[in-house]
């Protein structure tokens, strides 16, 4: 992963994503709070007791508060190959994660010393070529039997599309789908894949977001997220 293009973006980070994500009539809070919501959903329905969680790719800390709130007991780990976004993200945030830097290809943390990793919109700035070898060390670090939660842009879905083809910090993004990364992780190590679409009603059709829960293998939501086992 490259350091400096996360470098480069980081204090214009947040201002850009939401000129982005203007045309769906929320801001990104809404996007990143949402995807901590169905984390939080996710561990329930797994009955996992989570007393550590690994966000991979945290940037400055979009997912940090909700992490925080949703996840109390839990230590946060906030993982990044940017130095200034981590910056960033202990100014915003001091007292919520640890922030740690990714540095030589590796994880700076330990075997099987976490219970849950997350990562949001994060692998398709990855080239392909690299992809198992940062899902396997997501895998060294997680604990058999915890989980890893990845969200992902769909490439299935003309508004995504347009949406990452007009956004600077993606200007080098190569969208993943669903079935592909299922085979990613796979490749990885990791076991008991499930997917599930999100994000098919914008802000004016907001009254139809609770049939989400019906819709969550039809591939044509905005985002999907996929959910492995240890």
């Amino acid at each position: 992963m490259e350091q400096a293009e996360f470098d480069h973006h980081a204090k214009a980070y947040e201002q850009q994503l939401r000129e982005n994500v203007a045309i769906t009539g929320e801001g990104p809070e809404y996007f990143a709070e949402y995807k901590i919501a169905d984390l939080r959903t996710v561990c329930d329905a797994a009955l996992l007791d989570v007393k550590s969680l690994l966000d991979f790719g945290a940037g400055i800390g979009a997912s940090t508060p909700y992490m925080s709130e949703n996840f109390p007991e839990s230590q946060i780990i906030s993982a990044d190959v940017s130095s200034k976004s981590l910056e960033i993200l202990g100014q915003r945030y001091p007292d919520l994660s640890r922030p740690v830097l990714i540095e030589e290809d590796r994880l700076p943390l330990d075997d099987d010393s976490v219970d849950l990793a997350f990562t949001a919109c994060v692998f398709h700035h990855i080239d392909a070529s690299e992809h198992e070898h940062w899902l396997g060390e997501i895998r060294r670090v997680v604990r058999p039997g915890g989980l890893f939660v990845l969200f992902e842009h769909n490439p299935w879905n003309p508004l995504t599309v347009r949406a990452v083809n007009t956004c600077p910090f993606d200007e080098n993004a190569v969208l993943i789908a669903a079935p592909e990364m299922t085979r990613r992780l796979g490749g990885a190590g990791w076991e008991a894949v499930t997917t599930k679409y999100r994000l098919f009603f914008p802000s004016l059709l907001a009254v139809l977001r609770p049939a989400e829960a019906l819709l969550g293998w039809v591939p044509l939501g905005g985002q999907y997220y996929l959910v492995a086992r240890a």
